[in-house]
């Protein structure tokens, strides 16, 4: 059985413990605060930011999988997370001469600039220009630099269980469809997340670069439209930008990300055989709303 490092051990990274775990894997996450993590995941307290409290990293691991998250969205948080983090964590692992089979890494289709409803995929450029983009692409070739084999996963928007932004907008009746062409979104669920990680882990000889990207991108008004259905309330109205909420970003903020528009192809996932347990946004939304109603009438 495999040692396996969940370095930034939460909602995904646990997920993914806790299917390796019950295969016989030993698994352990890293975290920079005590908190509950699931039984067949050994917590390992440390910050990736400081290289001191990497010192005791278990030995003789064989695979890393890199998912730590930002702290917060600003440039200083995306730099310490994907940039510096991996940085530390690579050189903690030279320092005690382990020698891991494989790295991946959890980026993000924010990486591409396209905003025109183009279709991107792994050999598409990669230019964006925010601090987003630019940090975890960053990230992305820290890690492909380490000499050690290296996978990065850039994966769209994910949903899944405490995830639900999305249909807490169109309940509460805050969601808008945004006017003009087609704003394309991507997504994949939580559960997804964790399986194509674990796919990657045991496939032989893989690509570098991967998409995880459901089969699915779809413009925004219709995932919004076929949310209100399922939950039997008023179809969001239809405006250039949404209302803003006090605290929330920026109105400027708010129509940059509307902006966003691009179609990302799973093609190479998909040629991997790895097979979605939740193919569009449909199937993990569906399942998604049957979990929260079973669990509001036990």
């Amino acid at each position: 059985m495999a040692r396996i490092l969940i370095a930034g051990c939460g909602d995904v990274g646990a997920t993914l413990g806790q299917s390796l775990g019950a295969t016989g894997h030993e698994v352990w996450g890293l975290i920079r605060q005590p908190r509950s993590l699931p039984s067949a995941i050994r917590p390992v307290i440390a910050d990736l930011t400081d290289p001191a409290s990497l010192a005791d990293l278990p030995a003789r691991l064989d695979y890393i999988v890199y998912s730590a998250a930002a702290s917060g969205f600003d440039e200083a948080s995306y730099q310490a997370a994907y940039v510096t983090g991996v940085s530390h964590l690579l050189d903690a692992l030279r320092r005690t001469g382990q020698q891991p089979k494989r790295l991946l890494f959890t980026s993000s289709t924010s990486v591409y600039a396209q905003h025109q409803g183009e279709w991107v995929d792994e050999d598409s450029p990669a230019e964006a220009t925010g601090f987003s983009g630019r940090c975890l692409r960053a990230g992305e070739q820290v890690l492909w630099e380490s000499g050690w084999p290296a996978i990065a996963v850039r994966f769209a928007g994910i949903y899944g269980p405490g995830r639900t932004r999305l249909i807490d907008t169109v309940r509460d009746g805050i969601a808008v469809c945004p006017a003009g062409p087609p704003v394309y979104t991507n997504r994949i669920h939580r559960d997804d997340c964790a399986r194509v990680l674990e796919h990657l882990l045991w496939l032989p000889d893989p690509e570098p670069l991967y998409l995880g990207v459901d089969d699915a991108p779809a413009p925004l008004d219709e995932v919004l439209c076929w949310l209100a259905a399922r939950l039997g309330v008023a179809e969001p109205p239809r405006a250039a930008q949404p209302p803003q909420k006090p605290g929330a970003e920026t109105r400027s903020n708010a129509a940059m990300r509307l902006r966003v528009s691009k179609r990302c192809r799973n093609a190479r996932l998909r040629a991997s055989g790895f097979q979605f347990r939740y193919p569009s946004y449909r199937d993990g939304y569906a399942a998604l709303l049957d979990g929260i109603a079973d669990a509001a009438n036990p």
